[in-house]
């Protein structure tokens, strides 16, 4: 019953789609790149925050939006389906925001974050993992039928 959750009015059960098949990849990649994120923003913040704290900040938030993300696209139901939706567009805002913005005002990221050149330090994934999750997310949104119940 992991993959299911209640419908309190139908009393139905709705089967997550969400976290199967290529879900679980995609899941998955989530999680590294929380791991890593909060990994690297922690160390950042605690050894050199004076250095670049914008920076490192926006490390610190990129890493809660992925662990977000993580659990939400892993978690069953409408109100979670619409929490992924909101991370991963919040993900590609950050991503396009601090990205556009490191190229334009290098002077207030001396230091790279995961966001930064659009994630260029991780191969692009921070760019690409977000296309990839709203992708996703639309193809396993929940009926229109079940939404209206």
């Amino acid at each position: 019953m992991k993959d299911q959750q209640a419908q309190p009015a139908t009393g139905e059960t709705v089967r997550n789609t969400r976290n199967t098949g290529p879900g679980r990849l995609l899941i998955a990649v989530y999680g590294v790149f929380a791991i890593s994120a909060t990994a690297r923003a922690g160390y950042q913040i605690l050894t050199k925050f004076s250095e670049a704290p914008l920076a490192y900040l926006l490390s610190a938030f990129a890493a809660l939006v992925y662990i977000l993300a993580t659990v939400s696209l892993a978690k069953a139901g409408t109100t979670w389906f619409k929490v992924s939706v909101a991370a991963v567009l919040v993900e590609l805002a950050g991503v396009l925001v601090v990205g556009t913005l490191s190229i334009l005002d290098s002077v207030q990221f001396p230091h790279e974050t995961v966001w930064s050149l659009f994630g260029r330090g991780y191969g692009f994934i921070p760019l690409l993992l977000p296309i990839l999750g709203l992708v996703w997310l639309y193809r396993r949104r929940p009926s229109r039928a079940k939404a209206a119940q």
